[in-house]
């Protein structure tokens, strides 16, 4: 249903209302609705253009899971909180549910799986056509502009309208691409219903900038295999919430006008963030021949006789971008390697295989594919992602605490967790009505 006003009853109501027709929501809706299929669901969203961000990821492909999924390659909450709600619906579901709807999903060689039509459309017309088949009504752009919980239930308020639904799944969004409609109304939303939101809600999955006369913004365009870490200013690593070491994230860096992009900048990008929090002059280190130490390239330097500095380095990294190394370490490309005093060859591998780098900002949650922080799991029963504030409110999706890396992960994490939050809401709700009954 795609109304661009849509009519609101008098005085509607709902067996089971879902906040938000995304990816998690329209996934809660279609499992809701087939729990129970006596009940009355409805999907509620504010964008004008429903499903916003599948469209988008993916570079308008849609990277709808990996092949391999666990609770490592996801940040915020805990680690076996979210392995818990990931066993729930795995990756091998996740294919076969598309695979019912008509959609033959391939695996790449990095592991994303994609749909064969290579068009993210196909995903979402297969997740509102489920949807529609299972009975589930589906409103927008409507915006929900407040919840209340009442005796038998909740109200939801749409200005001046209002509907009424036995219970509710509240799965918003974060804050990333807030033209797609997540843009932190729903964390209002959970604060009012009793919940809170982790202290620091930062973008996730997004481009980090620079300053506009820094080096690598000349290099723009250029994309590079690399290993970046981010680190304190004495050097130190920067460390999960479980105190753990958060090791380097391997993957193509690319080289922008503005500052960092590619995957490998992505996946870091929320590491770097949480630790500027607590300290300032945060920055990252990236290793542009990964795999190669900075001690074992300065014995290969040492080594090395009767070549230039280009030409022992050219058939290790793009010509453009030694060029511009050397210069940074006031090194001229043409010289012998011999020639090289200690110090400039020390400056020079330094530069190549431990470059320090303090990004000024990101690109913000506009050009971010998802958000880092949110309600925290503790705060949920992991079972059936039901509020221990509010019983017969479930929350799902980018909502909550956890944020996957780049590769389909925070996908896989809405199916996993909207398939948990919508049967459970259709369990409480049957209950519910065999009680009246």
């Amino acid at each position: 249903m795609n109304n661009s006003s849509p009519d609101i009853p008098t005085h509607p109501s709902a067996d089971i209302a879902i906040i938000g027709a995304g990816a998690a929501g329209l996934f809660a809706a279609i499992w809701a609705a087939r729990e129970g299929p006596a009940l009355k669901v409805v999907a509620i969203d504010s964008a004008r253009t429903l499903g916003a961000k599948i469209l988008v990821a993916g570079g308008g492909r849609c990277n709808v899971t990996h092949h391999a999924v666990d609770e490592r390659d996801y940040s915020g909450g805990s680690p076996e909180l979210i392995r818990r709600i990931l066993r729930r619906y795995p990756v091998e579901s996740t294919i076969e549910f598309f695979a019912e709807c008509g959609v033959q999903l391939k695996r790449e060689e990095t592991g994303k799986l994609f749909p064969t039509t290579d068009k993210a459309r196909s995903v979402l017309d297969a997740l509102v056509s489920a949807a529609h088949s299972a009975g589930v009504t589906i409103l927008h752009p409507l915006r929900v502009e407040s919840i209340a919980q009442v005796e038998n239930g909740f109200e939801i308020h749409f200005g001046e309208e209002c509907m009424h639904a036995r219970t509710v799944i509240l799965c918003m969004g974060g804050m990333s691409l807030p033209k797609s409609g997540s843009d932190g109304h729903g964390f209002t939303i959970a604060r009012s219903l009793g919940h809170s939101v982790t202290q620091l809600i930062v973008p996730a999955l997004v481009p980090l900038t620079l300053p506009s006369d820094h080096w690598l913004t000349t290099l723009s365009g250029l994309a590079l295999p690399a290993e970046l870490t981010a680190i304190r200013a004495d050097g130190a690593q920067a460390r999960s919430s479980a105190g753990k070491p958060i090791p380097p994230v391997c993957g193509a860096v690319l080289c922008a006008h503005f500052g960092l992009s590619g995957p490998a900048v992505l996946d870091v990008s929320r590491h770097w963030l949480h630790l500027l929090d607590v300290d300032p002059n945060a920055r990252l280190r990236i290793n542009w021949m990964p795999g190669l130490r900075s001690e074992s390239l300065e014995q290969e330097f040492v080594q090395t006789k009767g070549q230039s500095v280009l030409s022992f380095l050219k058939g290790k990294l793009p010509e453009r971008f030694l060029r511009a190394a050397c210069l940074q370490a006031t090194v001229d490309p043409a010289s012998g390697v011999q020639q090289l005093t200690r110090e400039r060859r020390s400056s020079l591998v330094q530069i190549l295989t431990a470059c320090e780098v303090i990004p000024n900002g990101t690109r913000g949650f506009t050009a971010a594919e998802t958000t880092a922080g949110g309600v925290p799991l503790a705060e949920l029963n992991i079972d059936r992602l039901e509020s221990l504030k509010c019983p017969g409110l479930f929350l799902c999706g980018e909502m909550l605490d956890v944020d996957g890396r780049i590769g389909g992960f925070s996908f896989q994490w809405a199916w996993a967790s909207g398939f948990v939050a919508g049967t459970a809401a259709a369990h409480t709700a049957n209950a519910d009505s065999a009680i009246r009954s």
